[in-house]
């Protein structure tokens, strides 16, 4: 376990080097939000005072999008598909069949270093920008919903983590894999919630979105801290986002061994 504590160690002191990347990759993330807000704003202006929409108000609806930047910088996945395919190209994973080291923990680890230092330097900018925006800051209905916000979250990385690490895992077979990340993110994009709150979406359409690991990524911790979900609800949700966990940690872990035994017959 110790070995592993040491990973996060030098993640953290690696990525801080890369501070500045990280100051100004979230400073120009908030583009788009700034975008999103705008149309809001007209939107809901045509409807007159005190509308709503899918059970949203306009303060509901920021909100809304200041806690997906929130979650976002908390769990997001960057670079680290990227990072693991280029060790299986480049023949980088071989050292981890020597060691006493598992390659998904060690990359897990990586990753969970990423968020601290990501969070820490987007601290300042995103504090500014909820603080431009206080007036419309909402705090979770009571301290279940947090609670239960603080677990989903936990939930949510490790879903979007073990996603992005199977699909890396095609490396081993594909030489190229940008376009299919890239496919990835943009139904992600979608279908988690991040352009739009998913309950606007068509009833069918959302029941059938929610058997799917999904909304789980971004979506379902929002509206537990909003106080959208609760009762049976919330406890369906968790155990049905728990599930994704293990189901994409054990496709990770099947990707790996399919790859790593086409890995060992090239020579790897």
């Amino acid at each position: 376990m110790k070995k592993y504590w040491h990973v996060i160690g030098i993640g953290i002191q690696n990525n801080l080097t890369y501070r500045f990347n990280y100051l100004t990759r979230t400073l120009f993330s908030f583009i788009p939000l700034f975008a999103m807000l705008s149309l809001w704003h007209t939107i809901y202006t045509s409807k007159g005072a005190g509308a709503s929409l899918s059970g949203f108000t306009q303060s509901a609806m920021i909100f809304y999008y200041l806690m997906v930047a929130v979650v976002d910088v908390l769990t997001a996945v960057n670079e680290d598909d990227w990072q693991i395919a280029a060790d299986i190209r480049e023949g980088n994973i071989s050292q981890f069949l020597l060691k006493p080291i598992d390659y998904l923990w060690y990359r897990l680890c990586l990753f969970f270093a990423g968020r601290v230092t990501f969070t820490v330097m987007a601290c300042i900018p995103l504090g500014v920008f909820i603080f431009c925006f206080r007036n419309n800051f909402m705090l979770p209905p009571d301290a279940t919903s947090f609670a239960a916000f603080l677990v989903s979250l936990l939930l949510a990385s490790l879903i979007q983590f073990f996603i992005s690490y199977t699909m890396a895992m095609l490396a081993f077979w594909l030489l190229e894999i940008s376009t299919l990340i890239f496919i990835l993110f943009a139904f992600e994009y979608l279908a988690s919630g991040h352009l739009f709150p998913l309950s606007m979406l068509h009833p069918a359409l959302r029941h059938i979105l929610f058997f799917t690991p999904f909304p789980y990524q971004l979506y379902f911790p929002v509206v537990i801290y909003m106080g959208k979900v609760s009762g049976a609800e919330l406890q369906e949700g968790l155990l049905m986002q728990f599930f994704w966990v293990l189901a994409a940690f054990g496709l990770a872990r099947f990707a790996w061994a399919r790859g790593i035994k086409k890995y060992a017959a090239f020579g790897g």
